[in-house]
């Protein structure tokens, strides 16, 4: 048993059009911003989780002669030099590929990531991974961020609004 069945494809044929009028600048700029857009994202992400150091915390020991001991040093120093230091770099287009860049300024930013051996080499101190979470979590919210972006884009180029 068979069944024929018209479409009518006039709808698509049109729709076909329009996309083929998009400006290809608007789609490249629209692009860099998305880019831009979910590099910000990452970074607010990144600097959330970011240590920061304290300085001011109390001190509690006893003494060989068994006499406890508390204070609170005031180093001067404060901490935040760290989570401060972050930056997003500009959008390049390599090829197909757009990058962005997200840098920490600071020296010691890897070693508070991925971690490292203690001073006296007694243990390790654990990394606190705070760019890989972030990016693990972009990873899984980036589509559906792209995917509301794209909609309003099209919608607004193709409608005129």
């Amino acid at each position: 048993m068979a069944t024929r069945l018209k479409v009518d494809a006039s709808a698509l044929n049109e729709f076909e059009q329009q996309l083929k009028q998009l400006d290809a600048g608007a789609m490249q700029r629209f692009t860099e911003q998305m880019v831009r857009e979910l590099a910000e994202i990452a970074l607010a992400k990144i600097i959330e989780r970011t240590p920061v150091g304290i300085y001011d915390q109390p001190v509690h020991f006893v003494t060989a002669d068994k006499k406890e001991v508390t204070f609170t040093p005031h180093t001067g120093k404060q901490g935040g030099t760290l989570r401060r230091g972050w930056d997003i770099g500009g959008v390049t287009k390599k090829g197909d590929l757009y990058e962005v860049e997200l840098t920490n300024s600071t020296d010691y930013a890897s070693y508070v990531e991925y971690g490292h051996r203690k001073v006296n080499s007694t243990g390790w101190v654990p990394g606190r991974f705070m760019m890989t979470i972030s990016e693990k979590e972009l990873e899984a919210q980036g589509p559906a961020i792209i995917e509301r972006r794209l909609t309003a884009f099209l919608k607004e180029a193709l409608n005129g609004k």
